[in-house]
């Protein structure tokens, strides 16, 4: 991504805090991604799971490294509850089946993951499935810290 279309750049420039910068980064992820189909154990374009989506988006986007699957990174950062979610905070689900579920928040009530049925795409927290099988939020670094990795990736 070159600097002249890069939103993390161009929002640095207009003086968004930090939820912004970090919404505007996950949001350009999403536009690679998006498409991508569902792979149990996939990790790339050709196919991805939700873990893998979230370990690559947060690799790419702030320089974090994440654990490859689920469960190991429920165990990453700290908990946070539902109504102090702030974009680039991991949303985790227990919906009926074999495997936990993760997604990436982006703010306004909505966030990003590989969905089994439909790849990559954005849902809301408020949809009825998600809703009721809402499990957990973490918070892997402050919105301050993952907006100055945004920023520091986006130079790169």
């Amino acid at each position: 991504m070159s600097p002249v279309d890069n939103p993390i750049i161009e929002a640095r420039s207009l003086g968004n805090p930090p939820p912004a910068l970090i919404q505007q980064a996950l949001l350009a992820q999403h536009e690679r991604w998006v498409g991508t189909p569902y792979r149990i154990g996939g990790t790339s374009f050709q196919g991805v799971d939700c873990s893998a989506l979230v370990q690559n988006v947060f690799e790419e986007t702030f320089r974090v490294s994440l654990p490859r699957t689920t469960g190991g990174q429920v165990s990453q950062g700290q908990p946070v509850s539902r109504g102090d979610l702030a974009p680039g905070d991991l949303v985790f689900f227990r919906p009926p089946g074999r495997y936990d579920h993760v997604g990436i928040y982006l703010g306004e009530g909505r966030f990003m993951h590989a969905s089994s049925s439909r790849g990559v795409m954005i849902s809301r927290l408020e949809n009825r499935y998600w809703k009721r099988h809402y499990w957990q939020a973490r918070r892997t670094l402050e919105p301050t810290h993952l907006a100055e990795r945004a920023l520091a990736g986006g130079q790169g």
